[in-house]
Order: C-alpha cells, then structure tokens, then sequence
C-alpha cells in the first residue's frame, strides 16, 4: 500500500490531529502518502442547540465512517472522547495513541481558577458532564451551553459572553492556546473526573490487513488499558451521548489502575460516584465490573431521569 486517506472534520482541532497523524504515519512508513478528505458532518453543521438534544457526539463521526465504508478513505481520526462504544460493521478501533492532559480546564480573562469566581458567573459548556460536576461544585454559577469549535469559544468568552468556559485541557495544548486567554486552570481529578478517553486520538479503520498493519504503529499500551476501562465502564451502563458519566483510569508506575467514576443528574442535585485501585492484568474486565456495583446502587435509573430532563428541557 502507497497511499492512505484521512476522513476528517474540518474543525482547526480535527484538522490538527488529522495532520499530526498523516505526518508520524510517514515517517513511520517511508514512500507511504496520506492524504486528507475533509467532510462536514451533521455535528457541525447544527450549531445552534446542545449536543445532547440532536442526538450526541456521534453525529460528528457518522458521515466520516459512512466515507470509510464507501471506499473514500480507510482511516479516520477522532478526539477519543467522542467515539461510541460501538463500532459499525467493518470498521475497527485500530489503534489508541499515547494520551496528551486527561484533564478539563477552565479559561477565564478574570478569574484564575474555580473557586475565584464570583456568584452568578456564567460558565459556559456543552457537556451534560462537566455541567454535573461545576454544578456540584458551585451551585451558585449560571452554566450556559456553548456550542462551535474552539477558536468560537474562545472568541466567545474574550467578547464577554462569559466569565469562564470549560473545555479539554488536551485540544488547548494541542492547538497551542494557552496564550489566548489570561487564565488556563487545569481542574484537578478530585474536582471533575473527566470523559471516558479524554486526551486520546482514537484510529478508527477500515476491517483491512494492510490498513491494519500500518495503523497498529499508532497504538500505545498504556492508553489502550485506560481507555478499554473508561469504555467499558459507559458501555456496560448503556450511558450514550445523552447522559454525564466521568471516567478515568490511570496506570500507574507500579502497574496498578487507579479508576474514578461520577455519574448523575445534568443540576449536579444527585450523584454516584467512586474510586478503586486495581491491579493492570485485571483490565478487560474491571470497567464492566465497576459498572456493575454503580447499577446495584442505582446508576441506570439515575441516568434514566437524567436523560428524561434533557429530553423535557
């Protein structure tokens, strides 16, 4: 094989990674040519309602696999966050690249983290997770969905729409933003437990051997542990798009997993969580297990209403 596609967004974000991998795939593959085949997606073309009210984050995915499977590209990148359990017949999780911050943060040009902002403050997200969690935080802040890509929200915060927005730490870093606002505050995991693979690139493939080979260069162990806990964790709770689930999981240097996990209503008014230390080998099965003992303390039926709340909103 000589030659691969891309499917990608054509967001700066997308757009950044898709690049950054056609660049570490030819240099790992010299006389392989990548090329980009950027297409608009449903995701992006609606800008003005919450993600969760037209059907969640795999709106942004649907027409990039439909490409794939269509023999129009056979390689797709995708921030893994946003990536559905499931995979459509003939296209694979391929490859899980090494995890830049897992971490959220909050961009201010007043305020330099959380607890410095004032009552009423209006916070902007579009993550029923982060709202969640800012919430049970600080009941007193004004959260309002903030929808577009990133240079939008931030130019949104800057006109002063609001005091502060939230977005993943790892797309910051990447497109190199730190600089663009006053404040960039790193929530630690003890206040907001991030999406399930955050700061991950997902490589989703076509089901071909050549392809396969080539991507397989992409894969990092370590984020390949984590993510397969966090993505089973939502799985085994059926937790689409719709509903606030954090998940992280982290290796650490002695091998053991260390897992936190918070789910509940978008208000922040009832919450599950907890944390667990595991030993690595237990990976492929710890995710739906820890799953398990959320459902016996009535994690389905939460997320059942949180789900009818954003369904009636």
């Amino acid at each position: 094989m000589n030659k691969l596609t891309i499917a990608t967004r054509g967001s700066q974000l997308a757009l950044w990674q898709s690049r950054h991998i056609k660049a570490v795939l030819e240099e790992q593959n010299p006389g392989l040519e990548v090329e980009l085949n950027v297409i608009v997606t449903t995701g992006d073309k609606i800008i003005d309602k919450p993600l969760a009210a037209i059907g969640g984050k795999g709106l942004f995915l649907k027409e990039l696999e439909e490409a794939m499977l269509r023999g129009e590209a056979q390689i797709a990148v995708h921030s893994l966050k946003d990536v559905p359990t499931v995979m459509p017949d003939g296209l694979i999780l391929a490859a899980i690249t090494e995890r830049e911050d897992v971490r959220d943060a909050l961009l201010s040009q007043k305020y330099p983290d959380i607890d410095s902002l004032p009552k009423k403050a209006v916070v902007g997200t579009s993550s029923l997770r982060r709202r969640m969690q800012i919430e049970k935080i600080r009941p007193d802040l004004i959260i309002k969905d903030l929808r577009g890509n990133v240079d939008t929200r931030i130019r949104k915060l800057k006109e002063g729409e609001f005091d502060a927005i939230i977005l993943a730490a790892a797309g910051i870093n990447r497109l190199e933003l730190l600089d663009e606002v006053e404040h960039v505050y790193p929530i630690s995991l003890y206040e907001m437990i991030p999406s399930m693979g955050q700061g991950a690139l997902g490589i989703e493939a076509v089901n071909d051997p050549e392809v396969l080979a080539i991507v397989a260069k992409l894969e990092d162990d370590y984020s390949r542990v984590e993510t397969t806990i966090e993505r089973d964790f939502v799985d085994e709770l059926n937790g689409g798009c719709h509903v606030p689930i954090g998940v992280n999981a982290t290796v650490l240097e002695n091998n053991d997993v260390v897992i936190k996990a918070v789910l509940g209503l978008p208000d922040g008014t009832k919450l599950l969580s907890d944390s667990k230390l595991v030993s690595r080998e237990k990976y492929q099965t710890i995710g739906r297990e820890f799953a398990q003992e959320f459902i016996a303390r009535g994690a389905r039926e939460l997320l059942a209403e949180a789900e009818a709340m954003m369904v009636n909103k």
